[in-house]
């Protein structure tokens, strides 16, 4: 049976030929003030995928020094598996699943327009008894506030990415802050109705810069881009998505102001 040491890291058995068939060894921090939280899902991860985990805790810091000097590994923790030191959980992410840090992906908005949808019908169900024309204004209102909440939970890293491509921020850097500042405001009025006059073309004025941006890189320009819509670090690529977004706000935008005069 593969050993579960649970006192001290085996470091002297060598781990390349105990990582043999389904059995994974895992080398991983427990030490009295700090359990390693990599390592954890490190071996949450192995087990998942049907490996015996030989579990080697180091309990003192000088064990994982010198155990990343005896392997000239950077950090823990750090996994074998049929004969190979695979490396972090990152590395073993990769090995037995389809993650891909750097593919292009559209589950952050896929997840994010789900919980406003939900939100919006929660909504409507929950005050007007019934679904209608409201809760699809509730889902773009909703959707603007988180949209703007990932912008700022990293405002730099939104920044950089959004000056890759709108018109406006590219000729005056300023107004890339300011942007989701204005959708997340805009969302929380619109989603209240509240100040129309001043929600409105503040939406409708960052919408129509951000469409005719997007188009213009993605379609004349034919970029392959990044898309900012839900923050500086995702992989979302810049196209229709991009544009719905800006389209839906413009859409939003032009209702609430036609209301006003009608």
């Amino acid at each position: 049976m593969p050993r579960d040491t649970r006192d001290v890291a085996d470091v002297t058995t060598d781990p390349a030929s105990s990582a043999t068939g389904k059995t994974a060894v895992l080398y991983r921090m427990a030490l009295p003030n700090h359990l390693c939280p990599a390592g954890q899902k490190a071996r949450w991860l192995l087990e998942r995928k049907g490996y015996e985990v030989d579990d080697r805790l180091f309990r003192a810091r000088s064990e994982v020094d010198a155990f990343k000097a005896q392997y000239d590994v950077p950090t823990t923790p750090q996994v074998w598996i049929e004969g190979k030191r695979v490396g972090g959980y990152d590395a073993l992410r990769q090995e037995l699943t389809d993650y891909d840090p750097t593919a292009t992906t559209y589950k952050p908005v896929i997840y994010l327009f789900a919980v406003a949808a939900t939100t919006a019908l929660a909504l409507s169900i929950g005050f007007l008894g019934a679904i209608t024309w409201q809760t699809l204004g509730w889902f773009i209102s909703v959707s603007m506030i988180l949209l703007g909440m990932q912008k700022l939970s990293n405002i730099e890293s939104f920044t950089t990415m959004f000056l890759n491509y709108d018109l406006l921020a590219r000729k005056w850097v300023p107004y890339a802050y300011v942007y989701p500042w204005v959708e997340t405001g805009a969302g929380v009025l619109m989603t209240g109705m509240l100040l129309t006059p001043f929600a409105a073309p503040a939406a409708l004025f960052i919408a129509t810069v951000g469409a005719i941006s997007v188009f213009k890189a993605v379609y004349i320009d034919r970029r392959e881009l990044k898309c900012a819509c839900v923050g500086g670090n995702s992989n979302v690529p810049l196209g229709f998505v991009s544009l719905s977004e800006n389209l839906m706000m413009m859409g939003m935008a032009i209702v609430m102001l036609a209301k006003m005069f009608t």
